[in-house]
């Protein structure tokens, strides 16, 4: 019931939000730059209450669930599932966005004009190439407490794991004071997550409010073309993602859509897939997940399984080379999405990493990067619907993994 609550309050802000920015793009444009930027600061409050807790959340679910193991060969197990699962659907994302893009082309014959490239400057500068130097830098972490103050969830989950492990090697009476104090952190803070997820609301209405009045309506019939060619791409992800699903889950999916509901909304408005991270862990778990196989697979899928930014990367980057007439060939199209495949995999928490990695690869294919100005306009809208896609991808996989590990542990009962 509370979940409902929180979705229909959710709902009822978003149609406020789209009204009350409608409302001053088109009746009071003087006020349309110092609107938007104090309404933002609803969501920025949301966002950021959420992130305050994800380190801690994280590092104590994910020390305790593999300690709980203590099997390291389920560890090794579990990981290998998750990736396979992560990878395999990175690239089915990256391929639907590049047969997508070539089918509908969307670039080619546009009406829209590149007149100014100063947006797209500052996202230009802080691309850096893609490198196994700034790869592995990314990945590893320097210090705990760096990545506990910069959210990086890759790097926390890396400590949690060699953590974990090392507590699982102590006897479970030495190792237990810990795992209690751990076990209870992560309850007070998901305790915290059911205060937090309230402010919900008022983020979704200052996150769409300020989007609509800084660009108003016009701006979807400029772009007709090119959102009609991503949005059908979603949609197909979506049912692909489903399908896939059902085949796991059976009906039991349609249960875990309802779990879902709201952080797949929240995620839409609010355009973070971050910001639903502590509301998934408690979610998934009340839909039956093992604790210990939450605690890992969602982090890990945070940072690698991010299905909707996938899809989006290719049809951004082959979008920006129909505008500037660049013919691609297949194989170079296959090699750029190997490239994103392994860029993408470095910039997990990155604010609006999708574009910063278009802007990467566009660099390194020949294609001129400053194009991601074209994109700009419209890209809060498309980051509406790829966070979700994110989201639904993570509880997807956490759900699958988890069916797939109870039944190991009862054919191992069996033996």
């Amino acid at each position: 019931m509370k979940n409902n609550k929180l979705f229909i309050l959710i709902i009822v802000s978003l149609v406020i939000g789209v009204a009350l920015g409608g409302i001053v793009h088109y009746q009071f444009q003087d006020s349309i730059e110092t609107f938007s930027k104090n309404i933002k600061l609803l969501g920025t409050i949301f966002i950021r209450l959420v992130q305050m807790i994800i380190a801690p959340l994280v590092f104590s679910t994910l020390v305790v669930g593999i300690a709980k193991m203590g099997d390291m060969k389920m560890v090794g197990r579990v990981g290998g599932k998750a990736m396979a699962w992560f990878i395999s659907a990175s690239l089915i994302s990256l391929l639907l966005g590049m047969v997508l893009v070539n089918f509908f082309a969307p670039g080619k014959g546009t009406s829209i004009r590149l007149d100014d490239t100063s947006a797209a400057s500052e996202l230009v500068e802080n691309s850096k190439g893609f490198s196994l130097e700034e790869f592995v830098k990314h990945v590893i972490p320097k210090s705990l407490f760096e990545a506990f103050a910069t959210n990086e969830i890759l790097q926390i989950v890396i400590f949690s794991i060699l953590f974990g492990v090392a507590l699982a090697a102590f006897s479970k009476k030495e190792a237990k004071p810990i795992i209690k104090l751990l076990d209870t952190t992560a309850h007070v803070v998901l305790k915290m997550v059911s205060y937090i997820m309230w402010t919900a609301p008022l983020g979704v209405l200052g996150a769409v409010a300020s989007a609509i009045a800084k660009h108003g309506f016009e701006v979807f019939t400029l772009y007709a073309k090119y959102l009609g060619a991503f949005v059908i791409g979603i949609l197909v992800l979506w049912l692909i993602l489903l399908a896939v699903g059902y085949l796991i889950l059976g009906k039991r999916l349609f249960t875990l859509l309802e779990r879902i509901k709201s952080p797949l909304l929240i995620a839409f408005s609010t355009t973070s897939s971050e910001a639903v991270f502590p509301k998934m862990v408690e979610e998934l778990e009340r839909f039956g997940c093992q604790p210990k196989i939450v605690s890992f697979t969602l982090p890990l899928g945070y940072s690698f399984n991010l299905d909707g930014s996938m899809m989006y990367m290719t049809f951004a980057s082959i979008f920006i080379a129909q505008v500037y007439g660049i013919d691609m060939s297949i194989p170079e199209q296959l090699t750029m999405l190997l490239v994103l495949m392994l860029t993408s995999k470095g910039v997990a928490g990155v604010p609006r990493a999708s574009l910063i990695v278009v802007v990467a690869t566009c660099a390194m294919f020949g294609i001129p990067p400053e194009g991601i100005a074209l994109i700009l306009p419209i890209d809060h809208f498309c980051d509406m619907a790829r966070s979700m896609t994110n989201v639904l991808g993570n509880a997807l996989s956490t759900a699958a993994i988890d069916k797939w590990e109870s039944k190991s542990e009862e054919n191992e009962g069996a033996i």
